[in-house]
């Protein structure tokens, strides 16, 4: 019995965003590329784009010998985890997509393993190269894609009609795939996705930092919220009761929010957990510092951070892109375990810019352009077919 490796990546440059995938389908024995898949396949998540490119992996490695047995490796641990039945799967845009890849071969031949990115450069790069293409209107496809493989009368077929029939990936040169066999162009065919989880995000009460604009992360002190933020927290406690939307209350492991929360929670008759990927920038030196004093110690570095998303604080602290990848997993992994549900999140400044930024598909110089209020409210709504709607911003009248 001939055993395959397939090795599957997917990538949304916004998440969601532009999305691709790339998978690559090796010889287990001897290490050789037998195949290759990529595909751009429009404005989608990362976990979409992910489960995309494990379910033509196994197509593919279909195509070469239906009877073999596979071992898939991926960077992706949701993928990973759920795949090999240890996580659930809640989101409605994943469930459909893992129970095809279920069905390629049956269960008990393929194995999964999560490997490091660093591990997963070729299919990587594949996903890549079909965003670059997707973002330049082209169709991009290496020398052996499935769509070539499997292209028959009923493949192409239905690919003409931006169908999904026989395993083929449909290519939509205009609008989004949202799942298998839907198309969506502009707002005239949408379907009926359902209920969004909607995150609602409350920026914590004012600290003694606060009113002074100094520099406040996940490095410094720590602080708890003074006394004019502990009456901002019990006002949009009262603001939320009225609304009574919250069904689940999670923080960011901060004194702040972690205060804020508790009253937010106590109102609500919910209970606070604890979310680590919603903390506040490590600003590194920069703690606990003006704007104006750490231009004057620290001016190159300032000005390299103003400029540059991969520039990091002064001594070590996390860069506005290193944040971004923290808050992106975090969001994927609450809209999948909270689908249909409105979960209020009480975090910092720059999550709640960021979830904002990423939803919007904004640049990073976006988050310099958003003014947020201490104990103000945000919410995006996510969509099963991985869009998102902002439907507040920095809302203070609770206050008021």
């Amino acid at each position: 019995m001939r055993e395959f490796i397939v090795e599957a990546d997917g990538g949304s440059r916004g998440n969601p965003g532009p999305a691709g995938y790339g998978a690559v389908v090796c010889d287990a024995a001897t290490g050789q590329t037998l195949l290759e898949a990529a595909e751009y396949i429009g404005v989608a998540t990362n976990n979409v784009a992910e489960y995309r490119g494990l379910l033509a992996g196994l197509r593919a490695a279909r195509t070469l010998d239906p009877a073999a047995t596979v071992h898939v490796r991926m960077d992706s641990k949701l993928v990973i985890e759920q795949m090999s039945g240890r996580w659930k799967i809640k989101h409605p845009s994943m469930k459909p997509l893992a129970t095809e890849a279920r069905g390629v071969f049956p269960p008990d031949r393929v194995t999964y393993e999560w490997i490091p990115r660093a591990e997963n450069k070729h299919a990587d790069r594949l996903a890549n190269e079909a965003m670059d293409a997707g973002a330049r209107g082209e169709r991009w496809s290496p020398g052996d894609s499935v769509a070539e493989l499997e292209a028959g009368p009923i493949a192409t077929a239905a690919a003409a009609a931006g169908s999904s029939a026989a395993g083929t990936p449909a290519v939509v040169a205009a609008g989004h795939q949202d799942a298998p066999g839907t198309t969506t162009r502009g707002w005239t065919s949408a379907p009926d996705l359902g209920a969004p989880a909607t995150l609602v995000l409350l920026r914590h009460g004012e600290t003694s930092l606060t009113p002074q604009k100094r520099f406040s992360g996940s490095g410094g002190t720590d602080p708890s919220l003074s006394d004019a933020g502990r009456d901002q927290a019990h006002r949009v406690a009262d603001a939320l009761a009225r609304r009574g939307t919250a069904q689940t209350v999670l923080a960011s492991p901060l004194a702040r929010t972690r205060e804020t929360a508790e009253i937010v929670a106590a109102r609500l008759g919910l209970d606070v957990v604890v979310e680590d990927g919603l903390r506040e920038t490590d600003f590194g030196a920069w703690e606990g510092l003006t704007f104006g004093e750490v231009r004057d110690r620290y001016p190159d570095d300032l000005n390299a951070w103003l400029a540059d998303p991969a520039a990091r604080p002064t001594g070590g602290g996390e860069s506005f892109a290193e944040v971004a990848a923290r808050i992106a997993v975090t969001k994927d992994e609450l809209v999948t375990a909270h689908a249909g549900r409105t979960v209020l999140l009480v975090t910092h400044v720059t999550p709640i810019k960021t979830l904002v930024r990423l939803a919007l598909g904004a640049p990073p110089e976006s988050l310099f352009r958003m003014e947020l209020s201490a104990a103000s409210l945000s919410a995006v709504a996510y969509y099963a077919d991985g869009n998102a709607s902002v439907r507040l911003f920095n809302d203070t009248s609770h206050l008021r």
